[in-house]
């Protein structure tokens, strides 16, 4: 597990461990034989995605951000996607309980960062953590809703819906602070809609970017996903976000790393983009 302060809080990272995706679709029209000298593939051409979610505690409440995929896969994802579903063992091995979970925040709604919001019992869908406010972007719901056909598979309503029909969930236009020092910001580009996480304390930012820039090996501007349903704006967005978080030294948090989860971004001599580790 990773764990860093960063003013008053505490930072950790737990997974819900790691699974498979095809490397041309990881990173869109960028060559393989450039890719591969930043990530390994298997003899199918799949890459190892991690499944970051940051768990942050403030001294007043336990914060999680994201989820992960859960357990609700259909068996012809689970083929293609696997569903490793560790997220809740990882935490009840560091003492945390479902209950123990005060506020989780999606930064939108694939299935890949909200799985274990909720969970099947006696055949209903229950929130997994149950005393938890939950909240996610309003547009991304929306969009959920009636989804293009080019990305309808992302989006898995049980995730969701029940929390939102029940008023557990609460859905923000972007730029809200959910609780002192933990605010959202809209970055379109993988989605219209989704939100970067700002965590902010004693003079010091994190921010959990999701998938704006999935791993270090998404950090130039050009280096996107075919995922992304509008990759002109995910380059506007990494610049505006680079434009301040590179001058102001923020903890970048890569929620599909399976080896870095958080890393400074940096330019180097020759105005390069680089990932410093924290511990490097």
């Amino acid at each position: 597990m990773h764990k860093l302060a960063l003013g008053d809080f505490e930072l950790s990272i737990f997974s819900d461990g790691i699974y498979p995706l095809d490397g041309g679709a990881f990173f869109g029209v960028v060559p393989k034989v450039m890719w591969s000298r930043k990530m390994d593939s298997d003899d199918r051409n799949r890459v190892m995605s991690g499944l970051n979610s940051l768990l942050i505690r403030t001294g007043k409440q336990t914060i999680l951000v994201e989820t992960g995929i859960g357990n609700k896969l259909s068996e012809r994802m689970i083929k293609f996607y696997a569903q490793p579903a560790q997220l809740l063992d990882n935490l009840s091995a560091a003492g945390i309980a479902p209950e123990d979970i005060d506020i989780v925040i999606n930064s939108h709604l694939h299935f890949d960062h909200c799985g274990w919001n909720t969970l099947r019992r006696n055949g209903s869908v229950v929130p997994t953590f149950p005393r938890a406010k939950y909240f996610a972007p309003e547009g991304e719901w929306r969009y959920s809703r009636k989804p293009s056909d080019r990305d309808a598979i992302s989006y898995i309503s049980e995730n969701y819906d029940p929390l939102v029909e029940s008023g557990q969930m609460t859905l923000l236009k972007g730029g809200e602070e959910i609780v002192p020092g933990i605010s959202v910001r809209t970055f379109p580009g993988h989605t219209e809609n989704m939100q970067a996480i700002m965590v902010t304390s004693g003079g010091k930012t994190a921010c959990y970017i999701s998938d704006l820039i999935p791993t270090t090996a998404h950090i130039d501007l050009t280096w996107g996903m075919s995922f992304d349903l509008f990759p002109l704006d995910t380059i506007a967005s990494k610049k505006r976000y680079y434009a301040e978080a590179i001058p102001g030294r923020w903890l970048t948090v890569f929620t599909h790393d399976p080896k870095t989860p958080w890393a400074y971004v940096e330019k180097d001599g020759l105005g390069k983009m680089v990932a410093r580790p924290v511990n490097g």
